[in-house]
């Protein structure tokens, strides 16, 4: 049976997920079998595992650290929001339907309990140790009841919980005293430790609050970890993008329009790795300019982005810049919205039935009830762009999308001119065709072309050594053994 430790947090977005790569990576290197596990994510950043199952992208990062490879256990329920309240529900890999946040919570959130209960069973027996991450706030009193990521958890394994805070917010004191507070003795009894995330300044000017805090909830603080910059790991929410700061001065300026619905962001992640090139999420007309490249990226909901496309007047404007030479990109449902027509008969993502696109592509997708969800390697890719004739062999990637495409052979990718869209997550991660695309922009400059020099995977690799080495050396990790025990 393996051990376990699970975080939990005040709030969303103090670091969880983190630590939990953090962790998951310090472990491996100190020579235990790990695993991450997120009972339940709600998240448009997925994944689609070697069999072809969905799961959550901040899990696919921890089993990075791990050094595994990604397997649905590790999220055997994700929730992607759908609009108006509703999420598609995700059991194990497959979508088993759309449903209310009334109907989730109060008639099946329980019933999913039985898969969390199943994989965790299955991880007990594989691995050493697991890190277990928990969602937003154990102490959310309107949705507890119903909650099965966070102190149902614990509970079930009786495993000992660390709180962690993000004090570069403010505030982090007074909730991490509130959270305890909201808690049930029971459960208050599992938290063993407390973890103060994102720290900025002179350390020892913090040893008072440090003192009180642990007066005042008789708990342990075992560590404050700093603010960590460019941590160049993937992120979950979007709302991780309010954060991500654009390079200055960059020879090629990149615009990814933010669309509400907004999916599997982390493709551009790469991009935006690049030397010489600057990369914006932008949501106005005024943000495109002296944009040399705009991607439409991923969504969940096509049509209804393709309508917020419309009252933001951004539409006209993709259109314009598009017969001005600008290149264009679109990615899943990004490329679906640069064909003339999407059709939804069977409501699979919305009420609309059929919607104009900009346009810019000849096809047009229609959307089928059943999801694909696959990996694939294009051993040959041949596309024009700017241009300029782009290959690239063995390129790696996944699908997800219920859309079907036609003309088939626009079925993974197609190009026009200065237009380009594919189906395929992850394009962009494969080093040499994501710097044929970018000299390609280049040269539509007048720029001469650069040297590929990155390797992706192995600056991925060497993120999550460096935030093991940040985070290990702050926290007192014989204490976190110990509690362990």
């Amino acid at each position: 049976m393996a051990k376990h430790i699970m975080l939990m947090g005040t709030a969303s977005h103090v670091g969880k997920s983190i630590i939990t790569a953090a962790l998951c990576r310090y472990f491996f290197r100190a020579g235990l079998n790990v695993c991450p596990f997120k009972a339940q994510n709600m998240a448009l950043n997925s994944y689609v595992t070697t069999d072809g199952l969905e799961m959550g992208r901040a899990q696919v990062a921890q089993a990075e650290a791990a050094m595994l490879a990604p397997i649905v256990d590790m999220n055997p329920v994700l929730l992607k929001p759908t609009g108006n309240s509703t999420s598609q529900v995700i059991i194990n890999g497959r979508a088993v339907g759309v449903m209310s946040a009334a109907e989730y919570h109060t008639g099946y959130a329980l019933k999913a309990f039985d898969a969390v209960k199943a994989a965790l069973a299955r991880l007990d027996q594989a691995f050493d140790l697991l890190v277990i991450e928990g969602a937003g706030s154990p102490a959310e009193v309107n949705l507890k009841d119903h909650d099965i990521v966070n102190m149902r958890v614990a509970k079930y394994l009786n495993a000992p919980v660390l709180l962690i805070a993000d004090i570069d917010r403010g505030g982090s004191l007074a909730a991490r005293v509130g959270t305890l507070e909201l808690l049930e003795p029971d459960e208050r009894a599992l938290v063993k430790g407390l973890v103060i995330n994102k720290f900025r300044g002179d350390i020892n000017l913090f040893t008072p609050a440090v003192e009180f805090l642990e007066k005042k909830t008789n708990k342990p603080v075992l560590g404050v970890i700093p603010y960590i910059d460019r941590l160049d790991i993937d992120d979950e929410d979007s709302v991780s993008l309010d954060d991500k700061a654009a390079v200055a001065n960059a020879d090629i300026s990149i615009a990814v329009i933010r669309l509400p619905k907004i999916s599997n962001f982390t493709d551009f992640d790469s991009l935006a790795g690049e030397p010489d090139v600057k990369l914006s999420y932008v949501s106005t007309v005024g943000e495109l300019d002296g944009a040399d490249v705009i991607v439409l990226p991923g969504s969940k909901n096509s049509s209804n982005d393709l309508m917020w496309l419309r009252a933001e007047r951004l539409d006209n404007e993709i259109k314009r810049r598009a017969r001005e030479g600008t290149a264009i990109i679109g990615i899943c449902g990004g490329y679906q919205m640069l064909g003339s027509k999407i059709f939804d008969p069977y409501h699979t993502e919305s009420a609309v039935e059929e919607i104009d696109g900009l346009g810019l592509l000849p096809l047009t997708t229609t959307f089928a009830i059943e999801k694909l969800t696959r990996q694939v390697t294009l051993d040959r890719v041949r596309i024009e762009f700017l241009n300029e004739v782009i290959e690239g062999r063995a390129l790696e990637g996944y699908e997800i999308h219920a859309g079907e495409t036609q003309p088939s052979e626009a079925a993974l990718m197609m190009s026009a001119g200065n237009v380009f869209g594919t189906y395929v997550h992850g394009i962009f991660d494969n080093d040499q065709f994501r710097r044929r695309m970018l000299n390609a922009v280049r040269r539509n400059k007048k720029l001469p072309p650069l040297l590929s020099t990155r390797n992706r995977r192995a600056e991925k690799q060497a993120a999550y050594d460096r935030l093991a080495r940040i985070v290990g050396g702050a926290l007192n990790m014989k204490q976190l053994y110990s509690i362990m025990s």
